[in-house]
């Protein structure tokens, strides 16, 4: 509260200073509250995920690499293949079944535009089982 105390005149003046003490106890009270709700607001629930029963499935024995060197060339298995002829190679390789794995492996160098036309190659070969290959580190 602000009060002045002046004996020499009778007359009430106005004061105009604002009493800040309300505003910083309900600041106060509003700080303590986010502190402790914040907390709360972030914490997971706890939850126990159940199994899966699914079986692994088993890497090929003989995988089929296709490999984009660095030159851009493609080499299926050990033989270097065209890519008009990849289409074919890979029929060849997979005995027309479209559905098996194809584990395409590239060159660091390779430019990732040159990468995503091998894949388009493999997707319009009917070839979508794509796995990309790289070293674990």
């Amino acid at each position: 509260m602000s009060v002045k105390l002046d004996h020499g005149e009778d007359e009430l003046t106005e004061t105009h200073e604002i009493n800040v003490t309300p505003f910083i106890d309900v600041m106060l009270v509003l700080l303590i509250i986010f502190m402790v709700a914040a907390p709360l607001a972030t914490v997971d629930v706890p939850v126990e995920l159940p199994s899966s029963t699914a079986e692994r499935r088993p890497r090929p024995d003989t995988p089929l690499y296709l490999t984009l060197k660095s030159d851009l060339s493609f080499v299926l298995k050990d033989q270097p293949v065209s890519r008009q002829g990849l289409a074919g190679a890979l029929d060849q390789a997979t005995g027309g079944r479209k559905e098996e794995r194809i584990f395409l492996r590239a060159d660091k160098t390779v430019p990732y535009g040159e990468l995503m036309q091998g894949m388009n190659l493999l997707r319009t070969a009917g070839y979508l089982k794509v796995a990309l290959v790289g070293i674990e580190q």
